[in-house]
């Protein structure tokens, strides 16, 4: 536990890419200086400062950018609007971890992070600091800072760090490369470990939270503690032990290049069998993790590097500088000139900076953060360049420039690099393109192979990776992948963990990782697995199919059989038989069951509200005709049969002549009354129905109440079951036409025909109901003209000796027999007479 503030001291080190990153960012000033494109006629001046990895050591130089121009004190106002801090901007630090410390030190005083001097002057170069952000209604002067390597999305938040700005995207675009890179090639089930700073951390939480919204699970996820520690050490082996037993076998590591290095030296340690591993840029191409010895062992490792243009003469001026700093007449001289200020500000040089050479860092010569921080530079001078409005011949603006006037300049800021185009975006980022890498093994460090870019999409070169693990590409699935029609039934806490289930007819897979079914609309439907729905096609009762064809026959064969009747009865209407039969009346009677037998013809064909509406009407009418005039017909014979002649002759002058056709006519009457209170209370109507099919949408006349469909047959029933209670007791006579005979068997086809309808219609399928309508119409007119029409045809053509009075006319029988009672009591003793119809001769 500290008590009391301590010296913040650099310890024994040397960094040989912050080293060249500094030369990088000192290459850029003096390019600048000595052209005339940016700042003609102008020097920037600049000083640096090593940070040495440590949060107090970098706020050192960091308080000392923000004293006052020629002091070493922070000055304390209420308005800081012209204030003149020693810089206008700062370039780095290169850490997220530092960068947050700092930028929200400089973030107070709206200072860029590079630094400038108070002036601008042709005689003294100024040091750069480049102000990040803008006034603040307060009137606060910040600095700008413009870093190289901090990645964190935290420093995209403009309200907290308004003048932070950086030449590298932030981690959100790389993890969103990551996040595509898995999908695209089927890995659903990772383990996700980051470094215990706040690169891993924040790393790692937008890795799990992008890669849950996009159906990734993450089975193990833990941190790399730093520094080093026994007891979270254990906990990091007990992760890798899970890994090592799990189906995982991809691997993410979002983490520094040192916790990367702890990390594989116990998975080499535990001998983890190999795993691809998805390297953040951090490590991906750090030497502390590629000369680890066992790493060719660990497997396949992968991961996005950020774009940058070639510097080619970086090299050489590396080398120059070098050489120059090796000579110990130049370094008195620049002591001379300026003293620094880092003895007293960070402490003393290291001792291994006065002994590198080339060899040193050519490892580094190529880093892609080298670019960012030389790029960083150029950001600022074009800010500068706009703020004093410089052209060609120079820049007319000579009045100091304010760290918050730069930093107006700095948003959304166009500028070129070696070429390549680049601009600060309103959160301060840079949009670069990413480079996919993998590690190609060869001694005695891999190589990084470039197998895919990211440029807001991944674009994959699948024939130019190979495979460190056992086998081919790596499958890292909990589950297999459902097949096409199948969804996924999560099975535990993890949704890459299910089952597959098929879906049922009438349900199709949207997307590959539905997990529920989704239902197909009510004009659609779907097999069993499908992927998609299919328009329902209406059906009805079409006139080319086979019952309706079959029906179609029967329907000519009974209204040819009732034509033919109906001609017959004409061409011998004076005849006793057809008189015997009513006449006219019979006549209309065939008529009307011709009609019966063309109301079928409103069934087959799409349904349509006039149809509905005609089909029971245009059926019933007709047939209660035709029964009437069989009802009159049984009444007569029972009243020539069961009531003394008196009576007999008195009854059947009534049920002849006008007052017979006004029982026909009060029979239909009825008919149409019970019809018309059908059609107004309980109209049938034109529905389709899209569930009683699988895949079609039934067309069809829907009958809103049954009991009202019962009652429209209530006419005709009765009027058949008079008629058949009528002639069913009557006794025949001898030598006589027995037409009660005819009549109750055609009653009883009536009955029988619709008395199966009932059970029948009731459990038919709905589709095929008009078809059962149409065959019972149909059965019932031919059992009526068979029973009772045709034998008399049968008489009129064969038997025509029997077409006399005396066989048919009830008043000639009258006139030749005797009386009613003798008649009956006499019957058994006569002649019988055999059967014109059953048994001709």
């Amino acid at each position: 536990m500290r008590c009391r503030p301590p010296a913040a001291l650099c310890g024994p080190r040397f960094s040989s890419l912050g080293l060249l990153w500094a030369l990088a960012v000192k290459m850029a000033v003096e390019e600048i200086n000595n052209g005339s494109a940016l700042l003609p006629g102008l020097h920037l001046g600049y000083d640096l400062f090593d940070t040495c990895s440590e949060p107090m050591v970098a706020m050192k130089p960091s308080l000392m950018f923000m004293a006052k121009a020629g002091s070493c004190s922070i000055a304390a106002y209420c308005n800081y609007t012209q204030y003149q801090p020693r810089v206008l901007a700062v370039i780095g630090p290169h850490s997220s971890e530092l960068a947050l410390v700092t930028g929200k030190f400089f973030s107070f005083f709206l200072v860029p992070q590079v630094r400038p001097p108070p002036h601008l002057s042709r005689c003294h170069p100024p040091p750069l600091a480049l102000p990040t952000g803008a006034p603040t209604s307060g009137g606060a002067s910040r600095p700008l800072q413009v870093s190289y390597g901090a990645s964190t999305d935290r420093l995209s938040n403009r309200e907290i760090f308004p003048s932070f700005f950086r030449t590298v995207p932030s981690d959100r675009v790389q993890v969103a490369a990551m996040v595509e890179l898995l999908q695209e090639l089927g890995w659903n089930w990772v383990a996700a470990v980051g470094s215990d700073d706040e690169y891993g951390r924040q790393g790692l939480s937008l890795f799990s939270g992008l890669a849950n919204a996009r159906g990734i699970c993450i089975a193990h996820e833990g941190l790399v503690p730093l520094p080093p520690g026994s007891l979270r050490l254990g906990a990091l082996q007990g992760l890798l032990r899970q890994v090592n037993q799990s189906s995982v076998q991809v691997v993410v590591l979002f983490s520094s290049a040192h916790a990367a290095r702890t990390l594989f030296s116990y998975s080499i340690r535990c001998k983890l069998s190999p795993k691809v591993w998805v390297a953040s840029e951090a490590w991906l191409t750090s030497d502390l993790v590629m000369t680890l010895p066992g790493m060719p062992g660990v497997g396949t490792v992968l991961g996005f590097l950020q774009q940058g243009a070639p510097m080619p003469e970086f090299p050489s001026y590396v080398r120059t500088r070098l050489a120059l700093a090796a000579d110990p007449a130049f370094c008195a001289s620049l002591d001379a000139e300026q003293p620094g200020l880092e003895e007293h500000v960070v402490g003393p040089r290291c001792p291994q900076c006065d002994h590198v050479t080339l060899e040193n860092l050519s490892a580094g010569l190529l880093h892609h953060q080298t670019f960012a921080a030389y790029a960083a530079v150029y950001g600022v001078a074009q800010a500068l360049h706009h703020t004093l409005r410089c052209n060609a011949s120079g820049c007319p603006r000579r009045e100091p420039v304010r760290p918050w006037q730069l930093l107006e300049n700095m948003y959304n800021v166009s500028f070129r690099a070696r070429g390549l185009a680049l601009q600060f975006d309103a959160s301060g980022n840079v949009n670069v393109d990413y480079d996919l890498k993998l590690w190609v093994w060869q001694d005695p460090t891999p190589e990084l192979r470039t197998v895919g870019t990211f440029k807001g999409r991944l674009e994959l070169w699948r024939s130019q990776m190979c495979w460190h693990t056992p086998g081919k590409q790596p499958v890292s699935q909990c589950s297999r992948q459902c097949k096409e029609g199948q969804v996924r039934r999560v099975k535990g806490f993890h949704s890459c963990c299910y089952d597959c289930v098929d879906c049922k007819a009438g349900s199709y897979q949207r997307n590959p990782d539905d997990l529920l079914c989704t239902q197909c609309d009510q004009d659609q439907w779907s097999p069993d697995r499908s992927t998609r729905c299919f328009p329902r096609k209406p059906m009805f009762l079409a006139w080319g199919e086979p019952a309706v064809l079959l029906l179609l026959a029967l329907l000519a064969l009974a209204l040819g059989l009732a034509l033919a009747a109906l001609g017959l009865f004409l061409w011998h209407s004076d005849s006793p038989l057809v008189q015997a039969s009513g006449g006219p009346r019979a006549c209309f009677g065939l008529a009307c069951l011709g009609l019966v037998c063309l109301s079928v013809l409103l069934f087959p064909g799409q349904p349509g509200p006039a149809s509905c509406l005609a089909q029971q009407p245009l059926f019933h009418l007709p047939l209660t005709g035709c029964l009437s005039t069989l009802f009159l017909q049984a009444a007569e014979i029972f009243v020539g049969s069961e009531l003394p002649p008196s009576w007999a002759e008195k009854m059947r002058g009534r049920l002849r002549g006008p007052w017979a056709w006004l029982v026909v006519l009060l029979a239909m009457l009825a008919e149409a009354a019970w019809c018309a209170w059908y059609l107004v209370a309980f109209p049938p109507e034109v529905v389709t129905d899209w569930r009683v099919l699988p895949t079609e949408a039934l067309v069809h006349c829907h009958v809103h109440s049954w009991i009202s469909f019962g009652l429209v047959h209530a006419t005709n029933a009765m009027l058949a079951f008079l008629c058949f209670l009528g002639t069913f007791l009557v006794q025949s006579r001898p030598g006589r036409y027995d037409g009660a005979r005819g009549l109750t068997f055609a009653m009883l086809a009536y009955f029988i025909t619709w008395i199966s309808f009932v059970p029948l219609f009731a459990n038919v399928h709905v589709a095929y109901q008009p078809a059962v309508q149409m065959g019972a119409i149909l059965l019932c007119a031919l059992g009526i003209l068979a029973t009772f029409h045709l034998p008399k045809c049968y008489l009129l053509l064969q038997r025509p000796e029997l077409n006399t009075p005396e066989f048919f006319l009830e008043d000639n029988a009258r006139a030749q027999g005797s009386s009613w009672g003798q008649g009956r009591g006499e019957s058994g003793q006569k002649q019988v007479t055999p059967d014109p119809v059953t048994s001709p001769q």
